[in-house]
This record gives structure tokens, C-alpha cells and sequence, in this order.
């Protein structure tokens, strides 16, 4: 078994961990009322947008997500980074520019530079990855902000367990291009799975608001297709269907639902007979001169 299958299966334990560890009201978290930048690089920024439009759509904050290397010069409350390794260069960066604005870290590693960047850490060190390609620290990380804001299912790690049995969708790992549609705070899970694919299986695939997927991009759905909808989205299913695409959307939570759609990018992989422990072009941190 690969690395990142076992960091897949191994999600519902860590996320039972995790919203533990948020509904505790961890030390550094953003307070009511402040208003909050997030930032991220890749899968971690993709968090950072869907907790930016979780919180401030449950009115505890205006709150922004950028990626670390386009964080804008405007006065925010507190700065949240995201980041995996601790050592990416743009998020090192944007803490140590942050000057007297309070700073917090989500990490797998604290025992590296981003523990002396950030002024507070949260160690996320059971979630840590052998692999690449991220699965299990960024759902973890949006658990444990989901249970921070009060915004997580009593039954969410059940819904993860659900997520690694339910079959994938019959014939997908035939089709050549995939398209995922978000909503709101799904969006930034969309544009994950969209990556996952890419990264793991060298898939095209991309990720629009699902409003947004009849204004041009469904003039690419055909046969070859498979459209997968975090969340429903009843008023397009007819509009996609007469495409001839596949189509895709559950019951479940679109976190647990993001653990589907990590299945898939590891199955898709081995079809083509790809290492997704190895992805091409890839490494753990990106760390610039």
C-alpha cells in the first residue's frame, strides 16, 4: 500500500483528534468580531479559502484567504497561516512581515522555522505525511477550524469512515477530463480535488463555483466527462446530464466527500500506472533561495 493510501484511511482517527483539539478553543485561534487574513500555499491555501468563507458567512468576522506570496498590505486583526512542512518560503515570509499584527501557525512540524515565525502554533503532529501529495493534515487543519467555529457535524468522523467504503463513481477512472463544482466554503474543496487529480494522476482536471459552471465551462462536458458536485446542486444536474457526462454528488459532508475525491485521484494514478507517492515535477516544501 502506498504511503498516501494509508494517510487517506487513517483519516477519520485524525479527525477525531483534530475536532477535539478545536472545540478545546486552542490558544491563538481568531476571536469574534476580528478581522482575520488566512494564508496557504497549494492544498493549504484551498483550506484557507473555505474556512474564510465558513467563518465570516457565520458572522464572527470579516476573513480573507490569499496565497502567502500575495498577501495584500491592508491592516487585518490577525494573520492565520497554514503549512504543513513549516518551512515554505512565501508563508515564512508573510509572518516575519506581520509586524505587530498577532500571528498563528497551523502546522504538522512545529520543530522547524515557522514555530519562531509565528507567534503562536498549533502541532498538528498527528496528522503529519510521508507523502507528497497532502490528504490528511489539510482535512485535519478544516476540522479542527470547523469545530473552532462551531461549524463541525457530530457525526463528521462517522461521515469520514463512509467516505473510505462508498464505491466511486462507476466509470470514472475511464473518463479523461474532471471537473469539480463548489459553493460557498465548497469551493475551496473543489479546487482541491482538482489538484489532487493533477498532482496524483497528472488528470485535467479544474474547479468553477457551480453557478458559475453553465457561464462557458460546461461547453467542454461531453461523454469523456465526469462532473462531481461538492454538495447538492440540483438546478444543474439536468444542464450537466444532457452533456453526457458523468455525474456525481452524495449526502455526505463535502468534507467527507473531498475524502471520495482523494480515493479517486490515488485510483486514477495506478490506472495509468503512476507512482501518486512520487508525483512528477513535486516536492514536500517548496523553499526558495
Amino acid at each position: 500500500m502506498t504511503h498516501v493510501l494509508r494517510e487517506i484511511a487513517s483519516q477519520p482517527e485524525c479527525w477525531r483528534q483534530a475536532l477535539e483539539l478545536g472545540a478545546a478553543n486552542p490558544a491563538g485561534l481568531p476571536e469574534t468580531g476580528e478581522r482575520v487574513a488566512v494564508i496557504g500555499c497549494g492544498t493549504s491555501l484551498y483550506m484557507a479559502q473555505a474556512y474564510a468563507t465558513l467563518r465570516e458567512r457565520s458572522g464572527q468576522g470579516e476573513t480573507d484567504a490569499f496565497p502567502a506570496s500575495e498577501l495584500p498590505a491592508r491592516r487585518y486583526d490577525r494573520l492565520v497561516a497554514i503549512t504543513r512542512s513549516g518551512t515554505t518560503t512565501e508563508v515564512l515570509h508573510a509572518l516575519g512581515a506581520a509586524g505587530d499584527v498577532p500571528t498563528i501557525a497551523l502546522t504538522a512540524d512545529p520543530a522547524t522555522p515557522v514555530s519562531a515565525a509565528a507567534r503562536t502554533v498549533i502541532a498538528l503532529e498527528f496528522a503529519d505525511e510521508r507523502s507528497v501529495v497532502q490528504t490528511r493534515f489539510a482535512t485535519c487543519v478544516l476540522a479542527l477550524l470547523r469545530a473552532h467555529l462551531g461549524q463541525a457535524p457530530n457525526d463528521l468522523v462517522a461521515q469520514a469512515e463512509t467516505a473510505l467504503t462508498t464505491p466511486l463513481p462507476e466509470g470514472a477512472l475511464t473518463r479523461r477530463r474532471f471537473t469539480f463544482l463548489g459553493r460557498g466554503w465548497t469551493g475551496g474543496l473543489a479546487r482541491e480535488a482538482a489538484l489532487k487529480l493533477r498532482e496524483a494522476a497528472l488528470a485535467w482536471s479544474e474547479a468553477y463555483p457551480a453557478l458559475e459552471y453553465r457561464h462557458g465551462p460546461i461547453s467542454l462536458a461531453d461523454e469523456e466527462s465526469l462532473v462531481w458536485f461538492f454538495g447538492g446542486q440540483e438546478e444543474l444536474l439536468d444542464d450537466v446530464a444532457r452533456t453526457g457526462a458523468l455525474t456525481t454528488v452524495t449526502a455526505l459532508d463535502p468534507l467527507a466527500d473531498l475524502v471520495r475525491a482523494q480515493r479517486l485521484a490515488v485510483e486514477l494514478a495506478r490506472s495509468r500506472g503512476l507512482d501518486p507517492d512520487s508525483p512528477r515535477n513535486l516536492t514536500r516544501s517548496v523553499i526558495l533561495p
